[in-house]
């Protein structure tokens, strides 16, 4: 059983909703004012308020459904509403009226949570070391399944298994899905998307990056497919948007649901990441990259459809460059080998019978098992068979008709009845993601990488369908992809949807290339997925063993011990306050609309609307103006623990209220997913009073700003408190 011990440093840690009170001291310490007790209640305010989107964090700010978070958050709403003649992308959204609010793209979500049921009896009791690894996890998922059958019985909800501390414990959420996400607001490219990949995890940061959505339902009140006949959804509680604001030193705390984190990973494991996977990795987006914005040169239809994808991959590429840069200068492996040694020391004078003294050296034994055939791996998975949408989609259709052949109990995650919905939304949503040219030029891209593979790491079936054996792409290959292209009909939205409902035999014979490749790899796809679970049936038992043993020892020293973040619903605290990042340089926690000035260049990425020049120059900033800097602030700092996924958690102030969104953390710290370095690891924020100020002075979104309760009184007392008219 893990003990939850304080932390040694107040603003690390991402922390489960139930571990809050415990922390009470070190939070009122820094200057919280709501009591602790209420942030443990995910049915109360704040908690109740707090919103994840699937792949980024959210809040309700109206009694209407209204929904505020980042603006690379709404991108493939924009994208999926965007054409050359309207293209919201750059050009930004208002709706006027509540009936001019855009449907999501197919797919979109709103999920809020409101149970979580420690499980961990339920998952593990009955589960021996001595079983197989396949059967290991063929019992976990069972078990999983059954449980969140039972959880989902009331429709409207989505439940999940989440495993904590390396499959220590076990967590059910329970959350409301809302299906029916619409597009309200999102400010120009010029705002949200300011400085671009440029300023990306930079500070100073001048990034507007905000936006809103709203959640509709059923005139019951319960979760439904889009629909006009379908009204704002009505939260229980929502956040009061705060027109305060911040000054340094200030309490904050933000409320999401970050990723995916590393901290309690091997020195072995460390070193490859740093070494092999993140430049492989790398390398490979940056072609992917250089392929689509070669194939997309002067077709704007087209670049619009892989707009979403090619920010996705100019934020990773970054990112991966700063992580290797970060873990040549950190020593974070050596440090970590340092620790292991001193565990190791430990367990071989102080391990019991509920310790196994082997378990460090029995982890890096199956890690170093488990890089045989890493290439094969990222390579053919990752990127061939996924990166080929049309492939992917045979592929997934395919496996849906064999899997419904069987008791909806039995069939594998992801193709069970409570997915179908997901899969068909999938397919629906190809056509704003597809362009054949490019796809066919990334496919023809990752044939040749995979051709480079060693014998050993090569698919069988795959080198006879397209006649690789090793000595690169011919003609033959190029005549391939023309017929595989110019026969599929897999391009097409309705014969993708009466795939759907497909017999196995169905696609046995076709005559669609794609369909006939995916037929002919299922089988090595089946034995690959097999050989998988039983690798994560043994890093299950593996790493539970390591855990147990690192969490007595850190108990025994009196260290704290986190789970690492696993997108659930998490909860990080801090303060506003700036960093020295290196000799004789220190970053102020704030930055303002004068920095955007000094930034304009009038092209991309620092291309500032002419109408947000004209009102900083005007300087009307009445309410919305921080005396101390005289001016508008835009971006602020703050020591807030987190990672990808954080984007548009809410960030809140000592009183609860919302008082910015998180957006990004900085480069200096970027290797925060495995460690963190209290001195200048920081989170960086858009200011809510940037926000507003813009929604009331640039873009008229005044209808916004009264459902948000922003109306004439908040602004007068707020010119009150600052000292202006």
């Amino acid at each position: 059983m893990l003990i939850f011990v304080a932390p040694v440093h107040a603003d690390e840690g991402m922390w489960q909703p139930h571990q809050l009170p415990e922390l009470a001291p070190q939070m009122k310490a820094l200057g919280l004012e709501v009591d602790p007790e209420k942030l443990n209640d995910l049915t109360d305010h704040p908690m109740n308020a707090i919103v994840g989107l699937g792949f980024c964090s959210a809040s309700f700010v109206s009694p209407e459904g209204l929904v505020v978070t980042n603006h690379h958050c709404v991108q493939r709403i924009l994208q999926h509403n965007s054409t050359p003649e309207q293209n919201l992308i750059e050009d930004g959204y208002l709706a006027d009226r509540i009936d001019d609010e855009l449907p999501g793209n197919p797919g979109s979500r709103i999920y809020v949570t409101v149970e979580v049921t420690d499980i961990t009896t339920n998952m593990l009791d009955g589960i021996f070391d001595s079983w197989d690894g396949l059967a290991r996890q063929r019992e976990l998922e069972k078990r999983e399944k059954a449980l969140v059958a039972s959880c989902e019985s009331e429709d409207g909800y989505r439940c999940g298994v989440h495993s904590f501390y390396e499959g220590q414990q076990f967590f059910l959420i329970r959350q409301l899905e809302i299906r029916d996400v619409r597009l309200v607001y999102s400010p120009p490219r010029g705002i949200g998307e300011y400085g671009g990949d440029i300023d990306n995890w930079m500070w100073p940061r001048h990034t507007g990056d905000y936006s809103f959505i709203r959640g509709y339902v059923a005139p019951d009140g319960s979760p439904a497919d889009y629909s006009e006949d379908n009204v704002p959804y009505q939260p229980e509680h929502y956040l009061t948007v705060s027109t305060r604001g911040l000054q340094a030193g200030d309490f904050t705390m933000a409320v999401g649901y970050p990723g995916s984190t590393y901290r309690h990973r091997l020195a072995s494991e460390a070193g490859e990441i740093g070494s092999w996977y993140y430049p492989t990795r790398k390398a490979l987006f940056e072609n992917m990259l250089a392929i689509i914005e070669r194939e997309t040169a002067e077709r704007e239809a087209a670049a619009i459809k892989y707009s979403s994808l090619k920010q996705g991959l100019n934020n990773v590429i970054k990112n991966y460059g700063g992580m290797i840069e970060g873990f040549a200068r950190s020593g974070l492996v050596d440090r970590k080998a340092a620790g292991e040694k001193a565990l190791q020391d430990w367990l071989d004078n102080n391990a019991g019978d509920e310790l196994a003294v082997d378990s460090l050296t029995s982890l890096n034994e199956l890690i170093e098992e488990y890089r045989a055939g890493r290439e094969q791996r990222m390579v053919y998975r990752d990127f061939l068979r996924s990166r080929a949408q049309l492939l992917s989609a045979a592929a997934k259709l395919y496996r849906l008709s064999r899997e419904k052949q069987k008791p909806d109990a039995e069939r594998e995650p992801g193709f069970q009845e409570r997915d179908f919905r997901r899969i068909r939304e999938s397919m629906a949503r190809l056509d704003n993601n597809f362009d054949e040219q490019v796809d066919r030029a990334l496919l023809k891209h990752h044939l040749a990488l995979y051709d480079e593979l060693p014998d050993e790491q090569r698919v069988a079936a795959f080198d006879r369908w397209f006649e690789l054996g090793g000595k690169g792409l011919d003609s033959r290959v190029e005549r391939k992809l023309d017929a595989m292209y110019r026969d599929t009909t897999l391009d097409d939205a309705d014969i993708r949807m009466q795939l759907l409902e497909a017999s196995p035999a169905d696609f046995e014979s076709s005559d669609d290339p794609f369909i006939l490749l995916a037929v002919a790899l299922y089988e090595n796809d089946i034995e690959r997925e097999l050989e998988t679970k039983r690798y994560q049936g043994r890093f299950q038992l593996a790493r539970s063993r390591y855990m147990n043993a690192l969490s007595t020892w850190m108990k025994d020293r009196g260290d704290p011990l986190y789970a690492d973040a696993n997108g659930t619903l998490r909860v990080t605290f801090g303060q506003v306050t700036g960093y020295e990042p290196r000799d004789a340089v220190r970053y102020e926690p704030f930055t303002t609309v004068a920095g955007v000035v000094e930034k304009h260049t009038g092209k991309k990425p620092f291309n500032t609307p002419p109408e947000l020049l004209a009102a900083i120059d005007q300087g009307q900033f009445g309410a919305y103006a921080d005396p101390s800097l005289d001016s508008v602030p835009v971006n602020f700092l703050a020591t807030l623990d987190s990672t990808g996924g954080n984007s548009g958690s809410a960030v809140l102030d000592a009183h609860g209220e919302l008082v910015g969104l998180l957006f990004d953390g900085n480069y200096e710290a970027i290797n925060a997913d495995w460690y963190l370095d209290e001195a200048i690891s920081r989170s960086i924020c858009v200011d809510i009073r940037y926000v507003l100020w813009i929604m009331e002075t640039v873009d008229g979104a005044h209808r916004l700003l009264r459902e948000m309760g922003i109306g004439p009184a908040a602004l007068h007392a707020r010119r009150q408190a600052v000292g202006v008219n």
